[in-house]
Parts: C-alpha cells; structure tokens; sequence
C-alpha cells in the first residue's frame, strides 16, 4: 500500500484520538476514553506500517505537523476555540514546510 496513504491514515486516527481527548474530560467519560485509545493505537500502527518505507524524518515531521493542524482546525470548527492571525500564519508555515520535506525535499521518496 502507498505510503503516504498510510500515513494519511495515521494523521486521521490521531485526530481521532485527540478529539476524544478533549472529550474524555480527563479520561472520566468512557467512550471518549475509549476513543483515545483505539485512535492512537490504530494512529501509531499505521506510522509503523509508513516507516517501513520512508525516512522517519519526513513520517515523522509530516504526522506531527498535519496533526497540528488537523487538531487547530478541529479546536476552531468544533470547539469553537478562536485562532487569530499569528495562529493562522502559524499553522500555513506549517503546511509550507510540509510541502517542502514532501515535495521540493530530495529526501523524501516521490
């Protein structure tokens, strides 16, 4: 399976986890709870499966920094958290170096 999809995948199962987090209410709600077990355990047995195949450098700087924003987007739609304008510039410097460990990086495999 294509790395990246994997990857993709363990992004997704962290913000799962996360989210439940946040729920959970310090771990007193079960299902959240739950959640957060069941979404870190699938998130770090993906990152496993994505490191068979690309440098940890890049598996582990694009799961950490996407799950930062994936997490800022959620706190923002969900949560109702509020993100101004050092935040915003914040999290597309994120994504800009994402784009460039991925793409421009010669590190990385294309």
């Amino acid at each position: 399976m294509n790395p990246y999809v994997l990857l993709g995948g363990a992004i997704v199962s962290e913000l799962v986890g996360t989210t439940a987090l946040k729920l959970s209410d310090g771990f007193s709600n079960p299902i959240p709870s739950l959640g957060v077990v069941i979404g870190y355990g699938v998130a770090f047995y993906l990152v496993s499966l994505t490191l068979e195949e690309l440098p940890i450098g890049v598996v582990y700087g694009t799961w950490a920094a996407l799950g930062i924003v994936g997490v800022a987007a959620i706190g923002v739609v969900v949560f109702d958290e509020p993100l101004d304008l050092a935040g915003a510039l914040g999290i597309l410097l994120i994504i800009a170096g994402v784009y460039c460990v991925n793409i421009l990086s010669k590190v990385s495999a294309h």
